[in-house]
């Protein structure tokens, strides 16, 4: 015998061909003969399948086999598998050798059933056929639903099988009719072999057939294991806490446990069935395989078999319902850290994680950074890479240096690369350490989180990231966004990779769509409140709304830039001005008139034109933080110059008030005061357009621009007042460069 680790007849016993393909029971045969057995121990165990065994069939392809198996052989360790397939656990696994990171236990052990003593079973005292059955349906069943059973069984071949029985009356009519048998049970449902005893279905069926198809609840599944002691098979069911409805003594050498599965539909079934089987041979309960089916029959409690009883055991023990125990058998084997004594620890408190960001984030932690579109969110990250990787400061805040990983979702990778350039040199910052930044571009080949959190855990496990920052997370939100529990779990991966990496995970999220008036700060990321109470600390972007005052300030300071950087190229000029001259664009340029020729005074209001254009395109922001681990910071005013965002130094934005922040008064006289504004630049755009065409390009009177606008002379000489660039003379509009008076 070649195989001489197991015995292969034995391992046949766990084995059933009636659950094996065509391709598999030849197999079996063919490995068999490899290993030196003879045709009989093939065909004795091909009998166990008697829908599809023939007589003779087994030697016929014993014979044809025996080329083959030498050339390509079938080896026992086939049978070993097939077993293993079906559930059977070796009593010596030599296995594998195990890593270092392997765990030593497999999971959903439970308990070790070498260690198990078998628990005694205890026969009914008081022999009540009827009571025992009825107990039975009143567990299993509601009184409308339809129950199947089998009293009838034919012999086949030295065995008895069942025949398909009744399935015609509800558990309510049975119970009536069984409550006024007097205990003769066979006159209710028919008599039964008492050599044979009978046979019921647990789960309920639609009175049309017995197939799966005709189950209308899949409520329960069948364990049974005719392997092992009936003793130690009952201490097993009860270590393992499976949610029994019914234990049912077969009247022989089994249990029949009826367990809840609770599923909602065939598919959920046999993945739920498939789970519990797997649990069981984990734990040494070695279980038929054969009882997948959810029609399938299993002993009534209530008769005799053989001279021995078939009986209820007991109802309802181990845990309530399949969800409770599913979720105390994956709690058996978390990785959760145990509670530990506060007293223990209050002498040597652990070192807390250095700052990455001063005063706002922990190296290890979660940053998230919040804003509407158009607050140049992404390139606020940039910047913070840069600040990681040369040790600057970002925005106000301090930065350590290290390596840092930029997960690119949203540009193209030139795009990308070309921002950094553009960031770095925007900055002002020399790049001396660009072997700190890592960027990994994914836009068109994203995952979501929970796929992606492990393949970048894979590429940065050996890079020692300080920091990654994935930019932004709305392409890789697994779930509804709105769910908080679906959020709570997608954010769950964040916490996985900055475990698995101790790394810093810094990502962006955009605000709600709407109005943000009335809302906390931490409140405006859209989505989950999730998202905002997730992180360690939040970093929360709110425009500004520019005054009319504050972007003249701003052009002044431009225009006086612009010149200066003109001047410095060309002349020594500073003693000329005083400082007051400094700060103001007039005299800046009149200065510049008299010192500049024609053609340099022509190139230095190409400079002005450009200056004063990128103020226009100059926004404002405000953020704020909500922190864990530190305390609240003053809020910080930022310019958002493309591309880079900078700190209002001088303090000009400090005394605005984002919309969002303003008392409804207030709110309201800021939008009339911009409404007002709007209908002045309108009339003066209608009083331009109706000098223009009213008297086709000529000059044209009061009355015609009146009949032009549709409104009454008077209001066309308030308008000329209020437009001032326009003087009425001799009743005609002029502008005023042209007219040789004003009327007064």
């Amino acid at each position: 015998m070649k195989n001489d680790q197991y015995d292969l007849i034995q391992i046949l016993d766990h084995i059933e061909p009636a659950e094996l393909s065509y391709q598999d029971w030849i197999n079996v045969g063919m490995a068999l003969q490899y290993e030196g057995y003879g045709p009989e121990v093939w065909d004795a165990w091909s009998q166990r399948d008697p829908a599809r065994y023939h007589t003779g069939e087994c030697r016929r392809k014993w014979d044809g086999f025996r080329g083959s198996t030498m050339s390509s052989p079938v080896t026992g360790g086939t049978i070993v598998q097939l077993a293993r397939d079906q559930g059977w656990t070796p009593p010596y696994d030599p296995g594998h050798a195990l890593g270092w990171d392997d765990a030593i236990q497999e999971e959903g052990v439970i308990v070790d059933s070498n260690w198990v003593e078998g628990r005694e079973i205890d026969p009914p005292e008081k022999w009540d056929p009827a009571q025992e059955l009825i107990r039975y349906l009143e567990v299993l069943f509601d009184s409308t639903e339809n129950v199947g059973y089998v009293t009838t069984s034919f012999e086949k071949d030295g065995k008895y099988m069942p025949t398909k029985g009744d399935w015609s009356r509800t558990a309510g009519q049975l119970i009536e009719q069984l409550s006024h048998c007097n205990g003769d049970i066979g006159s209710v449902l028919g008599d039964y072999n008492p050599k044979v005893g009978a046979w019921i279905r647990f789960n309920p069926l639609d009175g049309n057939g017995i197939k799966n198809e005709n189950v209308t609840d899949f409520r329960y599944a069948l364990v049974e294991s005719d392997s092992m002691e009936i003793e130690k098979q009952n201490a097993l069911i009860r270590e393992l806490e499976l949610p029994v409805a019914c234990l049912v003594h077969s009247g022989k050498k089994s249990l029949h446990a009826i367990v809840h599965i609770d599923a909602g539909s065939y598919e959920e079934y046999r993945k739920r069935v498939d789970y519990l089987y797997d649990i069981c041979r984990k734990n040494g309960l070695d279980i038929d395989r054969q009882n997948r089916n959810p029609s399938r029959l299993s002993r009534m409690p209530g008769v005799i078999r053989d001279g021995g009883k078939q009986f209820l055991v007991d109802t309802n023990i181990g845990k309530e319902s399949w969800s409770e125990w599913k979720e105390w058998i994956e709690s058996i084997h978390d990785d959760l850290p145990d509670p530990e004594s506060l007293q223990e620890v209050w002498d040597h408190m652990p070192e807390l994680s250095p700052p990455l960001i001063s005063g706002v984030l922990r190296q290890g932690h979660k940053l998230l950074l919040a804003g509407p579109s158009k607050a140049g969110k992404s390139f606020a990250l940039i910047e913070l890479c840069i600040a990681i990787a040369e040790g600057r400061n970002w925005l106000s805040w301090p930065c350590s240096q290290g390596r840092v990983l930029y997960v690119n979702l949203e540009l193209d990778r030139a795009s990308c690369l070309h921002r950094f350039q553009d960031v770095y040199r925007a900055l002002g910052i020399r790049p001396e350490n660009l072997s700190n930044i890592d960027i990994w571009n994914l836009r068109g080949k994203s995952r979501p989180m929970d796929k992606l959190a492990p393949m970048l855990i894979r590429r940065a496990a050996k890079k020692n990231y300080i920091a990654v920052i994935i930019d932004p997370i709305y392409k890789v939100i697994t779930g509804d966004e709105n769910s908080a529990d679906q959020m709570a779990n997608f954010c769950n991966q964040f916490d996985l990779i900055c475990n698995e990496l101790r790394t810093a995970v810094i990502y962006c999220h955009h605000h709600s769509k709407g109005a943000q008036g009335g809302k906390k700060s931490m409140d405006r990321a859209s989505g989950s409140g999730v998202f905002a109470r997730d992180p360690d600390a939040m970093l929360d972007m709110i425009e500004l709304e520019l005054t009319e005052e504050i972007l003249k300030q701003e052009e002044n300071k431009a225009v006086c830039a612009a010149c200066r950087q003109y001047l410095d190229a060309h002349f020594k000029w500073e003693e000329d001005l005083s400082q007051d001259d400094l700060c103001s664009s007039y005299q800046m340029l009149e200065y510049c008139k008299d010192k500049l020729d024609k053609w340099q005074y022509k190139a230095l209001s190409r400079m002005v034109e450009e200056a004063k254009q990128k103020v226009k395109g100059r926004t404002a922001w405000r953020i704020e933080g909500t922190l864990r681990e530190f305390p609240k910071f003053p809020a910080v005013n930022l310019w958002f110059d493309y591309p880079c965002h900078r700190v209002d130094q001088v303090g000009v934005l400090g005394n605005i008030q984002p919309e969002t922040e303003l008392p409804p008064w207030k709110k309201g006289t800021a939008k009339n005061k911009k409404n007002a504004e709007n209908r002045k630049d309108e009339r003066r755009k209608a009083l331009e357009e109706a000098v223009e065409n009213a008297c086709f390009g000529s000059a044209p009177a009061v009355k015609e621009v009146a009949n032009y606008l549709g409104i009454a002379e008077r209001s066309v000489r308030d308008r000329v007042k209020e437009h001032g660039e326009y003087v009425i003379e001799d009743g005609v509009i002029h502008k005023k460069s042209s007219a040789g008076k004003t009327e007064s």
